[in-house]
């Protein structure tokens, strides 16, 4: 343990430790952009720095080690000055468009402007000006906003393992963007939109869809229907002043019905089939030998992971769409023959914790009703952002239910959105038809983890080996040992983002602490509330949804059959980065 003294006050911290974590040990709040404790310390913004006495200059305190008897002050005059100026001089190379920005009010360097009292710039010069980056569906870079932080490499690096971002050019034109500053359609991103989540500020943020879904919804010839993910219940209500992780189910539906929506129905109902189909697909497996591992395909930035960095495990996806894409699906077939209405005339629109969705719904092989499945989507924040400009409060809005058929759901598709619960979902039903036996025991708390975690089921004479890998980085490490041969698993859930749907690239932008660790445990949270609804289902588990068995029954036939195999069914495709040899050169 380390002695030392910061601000007159008397601190013990282990050795190893920074200076900016002994200071927040004695609740003092010394100011950091680019810091995210565990995950990235590069020391750019230097907004932290203090004076340690005895040393000629500051430091920054994020990557100074606390030394035995250290005397340090974090807001002398000369310090508070020197801050200050940092501060003005990002802001002197900052747009200033806080009014027309999407974080403003969420934005880290506007906080920091506000508590430093920066009302006047008095450092003028010449502004750097980038290109917009609007080619992908999903992510928007605005380079303009950019200060050089390196979270989003930072977490492209260690979480997702994409190696997306990276610094490009050099002194005052440097920028963090994909190689040679070019746009995320020609790197290897995901589009999982974390880079998004750790911004501070508005240089990265999805593309917008609310205008062209207030559009249908003024459209008389439209027939717009929605669907809402498991994870949106759970974290909607954050942004309206509820506490961390509570459902809001009935609220959600009821605002959605007053944004004009035609029918509100349920992406759970959507990831019941999704079980059905996957568990069929692994029973199958099981009897043909493979190939395995089976992975899980609900999410579309781990599929363009697989198909972009190990093309040669794409036939060890899962098949079995999303269930955003099974719902599009049904929408525009089942529903609309129920509904005697013409499917050119359905617009289906998705909210989604995700960004990653928008690439996956104008995939070509998405349109399996004969037209695209799914129109549009909408993130958590965008949803949002449509009930604010409807002057609708979820606190003040009564308990409605989701409406008939496609708004029944079971527990096992509620915990889809959080990391663990599709393989848990898929397990709950596996085990009751290759065991024949009803569980015991509907949890399997085996695989509910915010870590990587593997496990040994037993169903009946069948010892399945499964695994969770929570990020592309640990699904990185467990695909590298399964290709070694180092290890064998049956079933396999992968999900890009941390804490897997709650942690989406697309959720509320949770800003109050600069600890990695912390920021998970938040997501964490919000899956409680996820597990809450499960338990309080009576039907937990998808093979006993009526309405699913039904839908079997009347449409759909047997699960794996034609029918639902020409509209739930898909391949995986090789988008392979490099050639396997380098290309050689040759001299003349």
């Amino acid at each position: 343990m380390i002695n030392l003294t910061i601000d007159n006050q008397q601190v013990q911290v282990e050795e190893g430790a920074s200076v900016l974590e002994a200071a927040r040990e004695l609740g003092i709040d010394i100011p950091s952009l680019c810091y995210l404790k565990d995950l990235n310390a590069p020391a750019s913004c230097r907004v932290c720095i203090v004076q340690v006495e005895g040393r000629p200059t500051m430091d920054a305190s994020c990557v100074l080690p606390v030394e035995e008897g250290m005397v340090v002050y974090t807001n002398t005059p000369g310090v508070l000055a020197a801050r200050k100026q940092i501060i003005e001089l990002l802001l002197s190379d900052h747009p200033f468009e806080c009014l027309t920005c999407e974080r403003n009010l969420n934005c880290e360097l506007q906080r920091l402007a506000k508590r430093y009292g920066i009302r006047d710039l008095h450092i003028e010069g010449e502004r750097n000006h980038f290109l917009v980056d609007d080619l992908s569906p999903s992510v928007v870079r605005e380079p303009d906003k950019c200060i050089r932080c390196r979270r989003c490499a930072a977490v492209c690096e260690s979480f997702i393992s994409a190696n997306v971002y990276r610094m490009v050019d050099r002194s005052f034109q440097s920028i963090v963007a994909p190689a040679y500053n070019g746009s995320l359609m020609e790197s290897s991103c995901i589009l999982c939109g974390q880079c998004i989540t750790v911004c501070p500020t508005g240089a990265l943020r999805e593309k917008d869809s609310t205008a062209r879904v207030w559009e249908a919804l003024a459209n008389p010839d439209l027939h717009v229907v929605v669907q809402t993910a498991p994870s949106i219940r759970s974290t909607i209500s954050e942004e309206f002043g509820y506490p961390v992780g509570t459902p809001v189910e009935g609220q959600m539906v009821a605002a959605l019905r007053r944004l004009g929506f035609d029918r509100v129905f349920d992406d759970c109902f959507g990831a019941d089939i999704c079980v059905m189909e996957e568990a069929t697909e692994f029973i199958e497996r099981l009897k043909n030998g493979g190939p395995f591992p089976q992975f899980t395909s609900c999410c579309p930035s781990w599929v363009l992971f697989c198909e972009k960095f190990y093309p040669q495990m794409v036939n060890n996806l899962s098949e079995v769409k999303s269930p955003q894409q099974i719902f599009g699906a049904l929408a525009k077939t089942y529903y609309a023959q129920l509904a005697g209405i013409d499917p050119a005339k359905i617009f289906v629109v998705s909210i989604m914790p995700c960004v990653s969705k928008k690439y996956e719904l104008l995939r070509p092989e998405m349109k399996a009703s004969g037209f695209q499945d799914v129109d549009a989507e909408l993130s958590t924040r965008e949803f949002v952002q449509m009930l604010h400009q409807a002057g609708l409060d979820i606190k003040k809005l009564p308990e409605e239910e989701f409406d008939s058929p496609m708004g029944s759901a079971s527990g096992a598709g509620i915990i889809f959105g959080s990391i663990g619960g599709v393989l848990e979902a898929a397990l709950r039903t596996a085990y009751e038809w290759l065991s024949g036996e009803q569980l015991k025991r509907i949890e399997f708390d085996e695989v509910r983890s915010q870590e990587f975690k593997e496990a040994v089921i037993h169903a009946g004479e069948h010892e399945l080996r499964v695994a969770v890998a929570r990020g592309t980085g640990a699904a990185k490490m467990l695909l590298d040992q399964v290709l070694e041969g180092k290890k064998e698993y049956h079933l396999v859930e992968v999900m890009a983002c941390p804490g897997g749907c709650v942690g989406g690239g697309g959720q509320p932008i949770y800003t109050e602490t600069n600890d990695w660790n912390e920021q998970i445990n938040h997501r964490v949270k919000r899956a409680q509330g996820i597990y809450e609804l499960d338990r309080n289902k009576e039907c937990r588990k998808s093979h006993e949804n009526p309405v699913i068995v039904k839908l079997y029954e009347e449409y759909l036939g047997r699960p794996g059959g034609p029918r639902a195999h020409k509209l739930f069914h898909t391949r995986h495709v090789s988008r392979k980065l490099y050639a396997e040899k380098p290309l050689l050169v040759q001299k003349k």
